[in-house]
């Protein structure tokens, strides 16, 4: 690789690392063309990028970068990487995973997100278990609804139990004019008497 296609394939690792908030790099070193190519196309439907990069080339564009350092994932950069970057910050951790259910790789090197380092394998599970950001918005709109809901509840829990009590005093109404109603033809006949007079 020529000097000008370093510079080149420098400036292509910082451009994708750039406002980059879930980073990670895996070894994909032991999978063949086809194993590889399927992990590329499932990591495509998901919308994380995947860039095999040379170790060293990475590590000169992380070092690079303005706003965050890196070198903590340095130590991770040795045999095949595999950059990944992605918007969802479980997204790469859980298809590493699935993948893995048939294969031993990828195996995770490091990861950054949420202004936190990952290095090694071992945090895998644990990476895969952080909530997206779209899960967590899911859970606070869910926790802010739950009181209205029960407002809202109470509310038409309320309106029907007046409108039952309501129910209920209306039948007394029309009971009463019916018990009355015997009493008015003997004050109709107590009327006609007098006139009768």
């Amino acid at each position: 690789m020529t000097k000008d296609q370093k510079v080149v394939a420098i400036q292509e690792i910082k451009d994708l690392l750039q406002d980059a908030k879930v980073v990670y790099v895996a070894d994909l070193d032991g999978l063949n063309a086809a194993k590889s190519s399927d992990f590329r196309r499932q990591a495509f439907k998901q919308n994380i990028k995947v860039k095999v990069v040379k170790n060293t080339l990475l590590q000169k564009a992380m070092e690079q970068m303005e706003g965050v350092d890196y070198s903590e994932m340095f130590e991770t950069f040795k045999g095949n990487s595999a950059l990944m970057i992605s918007d969802t910050a479980n997204a790469p951790a859980k298809l590493i995973q699935g993948f893995r259910k048939k294969e031993d790789k990828p195996a995770l090197k490091s990861a950054y997100l949420q202004e936190t380092f990952y290095v090694g394998d071992e945090n895998l599970s644990a990476l895969a278990n952080i909530k997206s950001r779209e899960e967590m918005i899911g859970e606070i709109i869910g926790l802010l609804q739950s009181p209205i809901q029960r407002v809202v509840s109470a509310l038409q829990n309320k309106s029907e139990t007046v409108e039952a009590k309501a129910e209920e005093a209306a039948p007394a109404v029309e009971e009463t004019p019916a018990e009355a109603a015997p009493e008015a033809p003997a004050a109709e006949s107590t009327e006609e008497t007098p006139s009768a007079e």
